[in-house]
Formats: C-alpha cells, sequence, structure tokens
C-alpha cells in the first residue's frame, strides 16, 4: 500500500491550501485516515482524522483544537482519497504534514498503519 500526498507549498498567513492523500496498492478496506504534522524541531501530531462512514453517512472527524474551525477533513471512498482543506492559514501550521490511513488488506485483516512521505506546508508572516 502506498500514499501519495500532494498539495503543499508556500502560503501567506491568512491564505489557504489543499491536501490531497491518494491511497493505492492492495486495499480491500480503508477504515480511519489522518493527516499528522511534524513542525521543525517538534514532534508529530494529529491534525485531523476522520473513519470510514458508511455509503450513506460521513465518516466521523476529530481535529486538534488548534485548527478547529479552520481545517476540514473529507474523504472520497471511491477514490481512496483523503482530503485537509486548510484556511486562515498561520505561521504555526508551518510543518511536514503526513499522512495516515489504516489499511485493510483482506476481510480478514483488521487493519494495519500506514503512512506517505510527507508534504511540507510553509506559512509566511
Amino acid at each position: 500500500v502506498q500514499l501519495q500526498a500532494s498539495g503543499g507549498g508556500l502560503v501567506q498567513a491568512g491564505g489557504s491550501l489543499r491536501l490531497s492523500c491518494v491511497a493505492s496498492g492492495s486495499i480491500f478496506r480503508l477504515n480511519a485516515m489522518g493527516w499528522y504534522r511534524q513542525p521543525p524541531g517538534n514532534q508529530r501530531e494529529l491534525v485531523a482524522s476522520i473513519d470510514s462512514g458508511s455509503m450513506l453517512i460521513s465518516g466521523s472527524t476529530k481535529y486538534a483544537d488548534s485548527v478547529k474551525g479552520r481545517f476540514t477533513i473529507t474523504r472520497d471512498n471511491a477514490k481512496n482519497t483523503v482530503y485537509l482543506q486548510m484556511n486562515s492559514l498561520k505561521p504555526e501550521d508551518t510543518a511536514v504534514y503526513y499522512c495516515n490511513a489504516d489499511v485493510s488488506g483482506s476481510p480478514y485483516d483488521y487493519g494495519t498503519d500506514y503512512w506517505g512521505k510527507g508534504t511540507q506546508v510553509t506559512v509566511s508572516s
């Protein structure tokens, strides 16, 4: 299973970016998906996560307090893709952002954690 993230870049404070992460490979079921970030000199931290939901109901979401009201996580199960819409960006949002997915490779697989390589987000003041 591979996770390919894209959409990072340089933006001024107050601007917006949209991150995308596509999962590919031997996937029977994508369970929870999420975004983490690692600011310079700091540990990796959860930004937002979304569970699988169902055909009629979107997955439930969780957010770090620091991004609530500014970031929105969504997913498109048909495309094996998770998105992170980031608005009102602040310099403290500067970090490498990593995509994470819990993937079941078969009906009997409870799930394995996978990580993407990360995409840099830099917010200038």
